[in-house]
């Protein structure tokens, strides 16, 4: 803990200049409804169009209501608050939330928190208390997550060479199978937090989730698909207006811990268990910030850009540049590295200025443009998770190591209220061919900081996961905070491993791809907000296996024997409103 106690000396220091308190009630990222709710409004025009939407949770400050739970507080009397002094204190009951899900065959979907990947039954229940004091505030909303978390049928590669390949991605990644032999159960400090406020900057410690990014089925580098992790934060409650535009920003600090489980359950002799690489008994310091602008020139338009680091306690310096490394130089071949001169850039084994402080950094740009007359938005979201040797690398071989986020979204008006809503958004953190001529490591794994960029076992970043990609379709009638629609989609797992797999074994056709369509339905009534998801999916080639044929290369090289699966997963959440 001493390196918190040193990054809250330095981030308290900045508070010297600011006044004015204000209470930092926040919308947690992925309340069910209320946040996509929120950011149709801004597409109608109903809602501050600084907001960027690109650093959630969101505040009451930037949203301007009393109650982030209550859009409309005039929709029922509020029998929430349980003491309130206007401008002064305030305690209130945050809602109820009870979310279930189950999944038939195998684990999927992402960005639903303290979840767990699980096959069989599993339900969240989170519900708390919010105070404040002038300056001062706790949120109090702890989750617990039980999860039937049923054996299935996982990675079955049948030879010796395929699961060395398989571990030699999973002993860089925490990210196991299945958690466990049995039900799982999980109690967290969820959605909780406690923050100093001094509009529009606010302090504290948390350990609610973080959302960066304009994305909304997909983040590059924050989103709700791990738990929320313990974080020291700094970020402004809101958009800060200048003679220039509209600011927004956060910087944080946090520890990372791993799941504890092994990639696959060990004791299986078909599984080549010595290929098994335990990993590090350390916690993870990650430390990021994200910047967002918006001109006057052009309202609506916001730009940004993030990064993160992460490195395991052992190997922390003692430096300010160990605490806060997105201060540095941004290259590998920018800065000498105790004491050692830098390569020449143009070698091949130019000097990996992360690599040497063995950490891992991943970074974006982004940009999101609301047009509110249109009653449309369009975002995209640009990342690396390897820093390019100078600004040169960097024009010339903009494709390596990328990910992206590209999305889309129209709000058509139907009769009276009601509105046809259109969404496209499209995922890739694939490997692309400079891979092949260049060490691309695959996104959210790394070959020093071994548990990789998650959080007790789930991806911190876009829950595709490692080599995945998404096209994603969204199309839904609208009224209100209602809504009925179908989202299909195409996800293909772990490209990176499959390519690995392909060049080993000289066969393209295993490919894992889910195909999928959803039904979606939100509705509120009272107090109550329902929201409910049927989810039908088809994978092929799952697990990357296929039915071999005795000649793989000859003429009949497309006709093989299927081994596909299908999955079902039903959810359901209700939310009380006091």
């Amino acid at each position: 803990m001493k390196i918190f106690t040193k990054l809250f000396g330095l981030i308290l220091l900045s508070f010297s200049s600011v006044y004015t308190s204000l209470h930092a009630q926040t919308l947690p990222v992925g309340t069910p409804v209320l946040e996509d709710y929120y950011r149709r409004l801004q597409l109608l025009g109903k809602l501050d169009s600084t907001i960027s939407f690109n650093i959630r949770p969101l505040t009451v400050q930037a949203l301007q209501v009393q109650d982030v739970y209550d859009p409309d507080s005039s929709s029922f009397v509020d029998k929430s608050i349980m003491w309130d002094v206007p401008g002064e204190s305030r305690v209130q009951l945050l809602p109820v939330i009870w979310e279930n899900q189950y999944t038939s065959a195998y684990p999927s979907g992402w960005n639903d928190g303290a979840m767990i990947p699980n096959v069989g039954y599993q339900t969240l229940f989170s519900a708390g208390v919010y105070a404040r004091y002038k300056f001062f505030s706790i949120q109090l909303r702890p989750e617990l997550v039980i999860a039937q978390n049923k054996a299935y049928a996982g990675y079955g590669g049948t030879t010796r060479p395929a699961w060395d390949l398989w571990y030699s991605f999973h002993n860089n990644i925490d990210m196991p199978e299945r958690f466990g032999d049995g039900t799982y159960t999980k109690l967290l400090a969820g959605q909780s937090s406690v923050r100093i406020t001094f509009d529009p900057v606010s302090f504290g410690l948390s350990t609610e989730n973080i959302w960066w990014g304009p994305g909304m089925r997909n983040s590059l580098l924050m989103s709700n698909t791990a738990p929320g992790f313990p974080h020291l934060t700094l970020n402004t409650t809101k958009p800060v207006k200048t003679n220039i535009g509209y600011f927004e920003g956060q910087l944080i600090a946090g520890k990372l811990k791993a799941s504890g489980y092994t990639p696959t359950p060990l004791g299986n002799p078909d599984h080549y268990d010595e290929f098994y690489v335990p990993k590090p008994d350390d916690w993870r310091y990650l430390s990021g910030a994200i910047f967002s602008y918006q001109p006057k020139w052009v309202p609506g338009l916001s730009l940004g850009f993030s990064q993160s680091f992460v490195v395991y306690s052992d190997d922390m310096g003692s430096k300010l540049n160990d605490y806060l490394p997105f201060l540095g130089p941004g290259s590998k071949s920018s800065s000498t590295v105790e004491g050692r001169p830098p390569a020449n850039p143009g070698e091949p084994n130019a000097i990996d200025r992360e690599t040497l402080r063995k950490r891992d950094r991943y970074a974006s740009f982004f940009a999101r443009w609301v047009m509110p007359k249109g009653k449309a938005e369009f975002y995209v979201e640009y990342g690396r998770n390897d820093p390019p040797f100078n600004s040169r690398d960097r024009m010339l071989e903009l494709e390596h190591s990328r990910g992206y986020v590209l999305g889309f979204r129209k709000l058509v008006p139907l009769k009276g209220e009601d509105l046809l809503n259109v969404n496209i958004e499209l995922t890739d953190v694939g490997s692309t061919r400079t891979s092949a001529i260049r060490s691309s490591p695959s996104w959210y794994g790394h070959s020093i900081v071994r548990d990789g960029y998650t959080y007790l076992g789930q991806v911190l970043g876009a829950g595709i996961g490692p080599g995945g990609s998404l096209q994603s379709l969204n199309v839904s009638w609208l009224r209100g905070m209602k809504q009925l629609g179908i989202q299909l989609e195409r996800q293909e797992h772990d490209a990176d491993f499959l390519y690995e797999a392909v060049a080993d074994q000289q066969d393209y056709r295993r490919n894992w791809v889910d195909l999928s369509a959803a039904l979606i339905g939100q509705w509120d009534y009272k107090h109550f907000l329902f929201s409910a998801r049927m989810h039908f999916i088809h994978a092929f080639n799952y697990q990357y296996e296929i039915v071999e044929k005795p000649n793989p290369v000859n003429s009949d090289f497309w006709k093989f024997g299927h081994v596909d699966k299908f999955n079902f997963q039903a959810q359901l959440g209700v939310m009380y409103r006091f």
